[in-house]
């Protein structure tokens, strides 16, 4: 009996999170004043491309607008223009923004607000890519064949200007509908190219469900928050596509040989699964009855799985193990023995979040030295290893930071629910040592269970803990309800 079935939400303090993680709740008023005057250091010698009309994809509402896009069919394939904030232009290398910038790496998106990365008045204003805004960009420009591979590439600083601020649920409706924003009309067939490419090279994509924090709008003296899975739409997966092929670019970019200068760069990189991590997927996979033909990427088989089933959560989960390591590794001369990115299945750099990413900033530019034929500012090439140290530091913040805001809300919504039972898909089973893992989809929870449930069925579990204080939820699969657990896989 569910003692509690209305209560989904509850009021939640964020505060002791960022406490915990020493996020800065104002940015220094030095910066901010350079911010308000930042000053285009590239006036009078871009390229004027305001003729391209170019829209941005975002999620509802975001102000932080790093890319515009515009991409058209052509005889032989697409013609691709990525336009990317030009914040290289408008940080001064040696003033106190880079300075405030290098120290916290990233920008941090909790329930109730940002921290950002950069001053609002830069990232949200004048070096945004704002509807009807002249703003300076690194303007990519990439020829693909028919098959949306990558023939030609470059990028240089251009003046643009967007002429439409989508977001993914318009854009996926709109695609539906058949009446997609024309500088946008080519990007499904763009994107499903370019997912297909990506398996073909060996690219892992998981699909569990993401968990959110959202506000639920219905009291208003306290906020009252929510646990939801994040919405993914195709329009998702189709614009990630153009962010990843830049990416490509960048990182060929960064290794081609360069006879007037050694090779210089910042990947983002990840090692390549243990033969072991396969072995053990393939036995979970046989255990489930996924069929999964001998020489098959792993990725291709994930992407032929009903994401809604419990085999796909099962394998999704275990696929994780698989995409470990990730790290930023600077090139100086010559290449690493690591230089590819095991999820992506290529070589990648981050260059399409500047606004938001301190890596985008380095990385993007390299590219524009290299491909106008000019030396790699020395503030660049000094820099590049105290940037990837903070992007390592920041990346490990981020993750702990958007966990522990799960947590809480988690463990706060469902306090008043001890004793209830619940629905649950067991992704992982436990051990001696390991309590098994089960997603429980309303309210949506991951979470740790006792009394071994068996993994990839559906079963009935008990809500034993639930504790604020501590951010603590836990689960128990009663002894008697294993002749009852769903055989459904």
């Amino acid at each position: 009996m569910e003692l509690h079935p209305r209560i989904v939400s509850a009021p939640v303090d964020f505060g002791v999170v960022r406490s915990e993680f020493g996020l800065a709740s104002e940015y220094p008023s030095e910066a901010v004043s350079e911010a308000r005057d930042a000053a285009d250091a590239f006036a009078g010698v871009r390229a004027d491309r305001t003729d391209i009309p170019f829209v941005t994809i975002d999620p509802p509402g975001a102000m932080d607008l790093d890319q515009a896009l515009h991409l058209e069919r052509t005889p032989t394939g697409f013609l691709l223009h990525y336009a990317i904030a030009d914040v290289g232009a408008v940080v001064a290398p040696d003033g106190a923004l880079a300075r405030e910038s290098l120290a916290r790496g990233q920008s941090f998106y909790l329930p109730d607000g940002i921290v950002p990365l950069h001053p609002p008045v830069l990232s949200e204003g004048s070096a945004s890519l704002l509807p009807g805004a002249v703003r300076p960009a690194a303007l990519w420009t990439i020829d693909c064949d028919d098959k949306a591979e990558p023939q030609r590439f470059s990028v240089q600083r251009a003046l643009v200007r967007s002429r439409a601020r989508l977001d993914y649920p318009g854009v996926q409706a709109d695609a539906g509908a058949g009446r997609l924003h024309p500088s946008i009309a080519a990007l499904p067939e763009f994107g499903r190219l370019r997912i297909e490419a990506g398996l073909a090279r060996g690219a892992i994509e998981l699909r569990l469900p993401a968990q959110s924090v959202i506000p639920d709008g219905r009291d208003h003296d306290t906020e009252h928050w929510q646990l939801a899975v994040e919405p993914r739409t195709a329009a998702d997966d189709w614009n990630e596509q153009v962010s990843l092929l830049t990416g490509i670019c960048a990182a060929r970019i960064m290794l081609a040989d360069n006879d007037s200068d050694a090779r210089i760069g910042l990947l983002r990189t990840m090692p390549a699964p243990p033969a072991s991590a396969i072995a053990s997927m393939r036995r979970t996979a046989a255990a489930l009855g996924v069929p999964w033909p001998a020489g098959m990427p792993v990725g291709r088989m994930l992407a032929g799985l009903d994401p809604n089933t419990p085999a796909a959560l099962v394998l999704n989960s275990e696929a994780t193990s698989l995409l470990r390591g990730a790290s930023y590794t600077v090139l100086d001369g010559e290449a690493p023995d690591v230089v590819q990115h095991s999820g992506i299945g290529a070589a990648y750099a981050h260059v399409t979040a500047p606004l938001r990413r301190l890596a985008d900033r380095y990385a993007t530019e390299i590219c524009l030295a290299r491909c106008a034929g000019t030396p790699v500012p020395h503030w660049v090439r000094d820099g590049l290893g105290a940037a990837a140290d903070t992007m390592r530091r920041s990346d490990a913040v981020g993750g702990k930071l958007e966990r522990a805001c799960i947590d809480l809300t988690e463990s706060t919504v469902l306090a008043p629910r001890l004793g209830d039972t619940f629905e649950a898909v067991v992704i992982r089973e436990g051990n001696g040592n390991r309590s098994a893992e089960i997603f429980v989809a309303e309210p949506p929870v991951l979470a740790k269970c006792t009394g071994s449930p068996p993994e990839g069925r559906r079963v009935r579990v008990r809500l034993d803990i639930a504790d604020p204080d501590k951010r603590v939820v836990g689960f128990t699969f009663p002894a008697d309800a294993r002749e009852g657990a769903d055989q459904d896989r």
